[in-house]
């Protein structure tokens, strides 16, 4: 598979569109919305909800997004259709949801957020309600986690749809719930071709990391995460080929 040409031409709004000062939250469907009149492919993250739903969410706990505490794991579909965003007046979308909004207008670069907790090969059941919600899809989407073992997993269940990883430097304070010699593992990026992947989504201010170059100088599709200004946005398109951003118009 390769990256669709789509992910590649315009800048991706990260979580969508948002912005909370206007009532736009993040990874909400209003900021949806908004790339989609916009014309920017957008970035979203998935976390599963108590009933195995692929549920548009970035934290695993939700009091920062939400004011609740506790992480969305413990919570069916039908609860976080009742917990309202901060800084907007809605709820938690599903993925299908969110892929009946968008509707093939513009691309999807979809985030599955680790699930075993340390990176590791506890995996499949978030896999699996991804594959789910994107059976009979046929806009533009590619898929990314920074657990590799994620990504082999969606290897395995929908080989047809463009998979690629989420990187970084991995340094420990950037991680520090992860144990060090797991993130020494991940540093060098060793399972780009294990997965089948066919780019990385690399941190902004790590972009000349000698691993990134190695990548780069196989002609392998370098996207880059979170540019928040037009000047951080020409200094991070000498490295990479495309850019998430939000906080300003890419």
């Amino acid at each position: 598979m390769i990256l669709p040409d789509s992910l590649l031409s315009r800048p991706v709004a990260h979580r969508g569109l948002h912005d909370v000062a206007q009532g736009v939250p993040e990874n909400s469907r209003a900021g949806i919305r908004a790339a989609i009149a916009a014309g920017y492919p957008i970035e979203i993250d998935l976390q599963m909800s108590r009933d195995k739903q692929a549920m548009v969410f970035h934290d695993y706990d939700m009091q920062r997004l939400a004011g609740h505490k506790g992480p969305v794991q413990l919570r069916t579909s039908q609860d976080l259709a009742d917990i309202q965003l901060i800084g907007g007046n809605e709820s938690v979308p599903t993925l299908s949801e969110v892929l009946e909004i968008v509707d093939g207008q513009v691309p999807l670069l979809v985030e599955l957020k680790d699930q075993d907790g340390g990176l590791g090969p506890a995996v499949g059941p978030l896999e699996a309600a991804t594959a789910r919600a994107l059976e009979g899809y046929s806009g533009d989407v590619a898929l990314m986690s920074f657990n590799p073992h994620m990504v082999a997993e969606l290897a395995r269940l929908i080989p047809n749809r463009p998979r690629g990883l989420t990187t970084c430097g991995f340094l420990h304070d950037d991680w520090q719930t992860i144990k060090p010699d797991r993130l020494r593992e991940l540093r060098p990026l060793p399972d780009y071709d294990r997965v089948g992947a066919c780019f990385i989504s690399h941190n902004v201010d790590d972009l000349r990391s000698t691993h990134v170059d190695r990548l780069r100088s196989q002609g392998i599709p370098i996207l880059c995460w979170t540019v928040r200004s037009a000047q951080q946005e020409a200094e991070a398109r000498k490295l990479a080929d495309n850019v998430t951003f939000e906080g300003y118009s890419a």
